[in-house]
């Protein structure tokens, strides 16, 4: 727990403790609700917990002085019977210490589950802008580093706060009862160690940070080696990797040293400090006793609570610092909550009759730009008319807004300007988990996940037979090749499919789309960086997919086009022409024709 605290604390920045940022932290106790009554209960255990730990130098105390027949008062026991109210108190303590911690981490766990959870669905039904303006890792971040410092700050670091000040107060309360004088003496000490303690603290804090830079470093270094393998042994550089892999790890070492002398150096000087203000305070306290002011219990009580007070007060620096990292981990959560997201079901729902789909699709005067971009018009005017099952290519220069027409189609992004139907309705009347339930996407860089085959093609349709997978499979032209590994469809393609080569991949994502039975289809340059065989496969396997759909078919090779029932050809946001194949060709300064030629004289 102590390194996992350690390495929290360097992932997450601190923010200062005020008002508002207290306030933000609140967000946490909406998840609590819940768990309240276990909560509370905790809270309980945890008083008990610092009643009983206090109680114990009491009982301590009575039992040296009951030793030395030093006992005031009406309650004289027996050493014998002190002895067992002891062991009585430490039983107790251990059974109230178990279901606190217990309490504390069902409590913290459960809450921070739900949280997790929340934070996840609220990330899935973000809009596309949202991730376009994020990087994976900060995403990433915040469900693993920023919910592990919540979840470390509920299942233990506010029970430490929460034990931490009664220890202090009851501590506190008890010495000043034993001696007065004394108290002012220790009181005066613990907050110079308490001082120096901090600034040793936060260099090694810093310290620390550097190392895990440095780590982070080394670690990058073997990502980036293993990702570029084949880099690395086509140009023979593994010496290089190795060396800049020691280097790296050399300053490591240099660094972890440093941390260690540094914490060696605080160890050395809290331990004399610590000691040498009992030392001084066992000193002034053996000149009470000597004037018959103090007995010799009194004086062991009196070192054992300074014991607990001052480890309680060095305590606080490393605690305050944790509720500085877990306001600014609350802060960065409260901000994801914040944003808005799409409306759409985080639940099954099935299809729903009044939504279905026939296949008519009509783009009146589209205009758009990206909401992080607005001075650059992507689309300024474009109008295009599907009827049921056509193929509708569009082609065009790179920039010209052809995968940005998908993007709308699927509802990804609003139009700035003008306006989408299907079947005559506005796009915005259609729900949009019922609207893209009846749409496929099949782009050019495939994304499988890191399962199985039949994993990766069953995403189309959760749920769905065997059968009904290897179905699809032959329809796309998978099953062969499928069917040849000794797995079958129980291969693992491994991360983003790097097991298959990029028609399989095409292929296994075509089969998920079949699987899917859409009613509209979306291919974005589908066979573009494939060889002349894999592309054929492809290729009929598409046509296969297209029979009976209403296809958007963005083309970057224009041989695979030639049978659409209109191409729309775009050029800087606006419709430059549009037509057949072979309409298009006979316009003989066209762009259409031009783009034709340019591949024909490649080829």
């Amino acid at each position: 727990m102590a390194r996992r605290r350690e390495i929290l604390a360097e992932e997450s920045p601190k923010v200062k403790l005020s008002k508002e940022n207290f306030k933000e932290a609140l967000v946490i106790f909406r998840y609590l609700k819940p768990y309240k009554w276990q909560f509370i209960a905790g809270l309980l255990f945890i008083a008990l917990s610092s009643g009983t730990t206090m109680t114990f130098p009491y009982l301590l105390k009575r039992l040296i002085d009951s030793a030395h027949g030093d006992v005031k008062g009406t309650l004289a026991l027996t050493p014998g019977n002190i002895a067992i109210t002891m062991i009585a108190v430490l039983a107790l303590q251990m059974f109230v210490s178990f279901m606190r911690i217990y309490l504390f981490t069902m409590v913290g766990e459960n809450t921070v589950a739900d949280m997790r959870k929340d934070i996840y669905r609220r990330l899935i039904i973000m809009p596309m802008d949202f991730f376009a303006q994020r990087r994976v890792g900060e995403l990433s971040s915040r469900i693993t580093a920023d919910i592990s410092q919540i979840e470390d700050a509920v299942t233990s670091v506010l029970a430490e706060i929460l034990r931490g000040v009664l220890t202090l107060i009851i501590g506190i309360g008890l010495i000043f009862l034993i001696s007065p004088k004394m108290t002012f003496l220790m009181l005066s000490v613990i907050p110079v160690i308490i001082a120096i303690a901090f600034i040793f603290s936060k260099k090694i804090r810093a310290l620390a940070k550097d190392g895990q830079d440095q780590l982070a470093d080394s670690g990058t270094v073997v990502q980036e080696t293993l990702q570029g393998i084949s880099n690395v042994k086509a140009f023979a550089n593994e010496w290089y990797e190795v060396k800049r892999y020691n280097t790296s790890i050399d300053n490591l070492v240099k660094l972890a040293i440093k941390n260690g002398r540094m914490r060696g150096f605080f160890v050395s000087f809290l331990l004399f400090s610590v000691f040498g203000a009992i030392v001084l305070v066992v000193w002034y306290g053996a000149g009470l006793m000597q004037q018959g002011l103090l007995s010799f219990g009194d004086l062991t009580a009196f070192v054992v609570y300074t014991a607990f007070v001052g480890g309680t007060m060095a305590g606080f620096a490393d605690l305050y610092s944790q509720l500085q990292k877990t306001l600014g981990a609350t802060q960065r959560v409260r901000e994801l909550l914040k944003e808005s997201t799409e409306e759409i079901a985080t639940v099954e729902e099935p299809l729903l009759d009044e939504y279905k789909l026939a296949g008519n699709v009509s783009l009146r005067h589209i205009g758009f730009h990206y909401p992080s971009r607005p001075e650059v018009e992507v689309i300024k005017d474009i109008s295009i008319d599907a009827s049921k099952g056509q193929q509708i290519a569009i082609v065009g220069p790179s920039g010209a807004g052809k995968s940005t027409l998908i993007g709308l189609l699927l509802r990804f992004y609003e139009p700035v300007k003008g306006q989408i139907l299907f079947d005559g309705r506005d796009i915005t009347a259609l729900p949009l988990s019922q609207l893209r339930k009846q749409m496929a996407l099949v782009p050019q860089d495939i994304l499988l996940f890191g399962g199985t085959i039949l994993e990766n093609i069953a995403y189309g349709k959760p749920g769905a037979t065997k059968e009904e997978v290897a179905n699809a499979a032959k329809q796309a032209n998978a099953y062969d090749f499928i069917t040849s590994f000794p797995e079958g469809f129980d291969t693992v393609v491994g991360e983003r499919g790097i097991k298959l080569s990029g028609g399989q991949r095409q292929r296994v994502a075509i089969a998920r789309a079949i699987l899917k039975d859409p009613v509209i289809l979306l291919l974005d340059e589908a066979t573009s960086s494939l060889d002349s065989e894999s592309e054929a496969l492809v290729q009929e396997a598409l046509n296969n997919l297209m029979k009976n759909r209403t296809s958007f078919v963005i083309a970057h090779r224009l041989s695979t086009i030639r049978n659409a029932d209109l191409i729309v050809v775009l050029d800087n946001g606006f419709v430059k022409e549009s037509g057949t194949h072979e309409q298009l060709i006979d316009l003989e300064n066209g762009l259409y024709n031009n783009l034709n030629k340019l591949q024909l004289f490649k080829n």
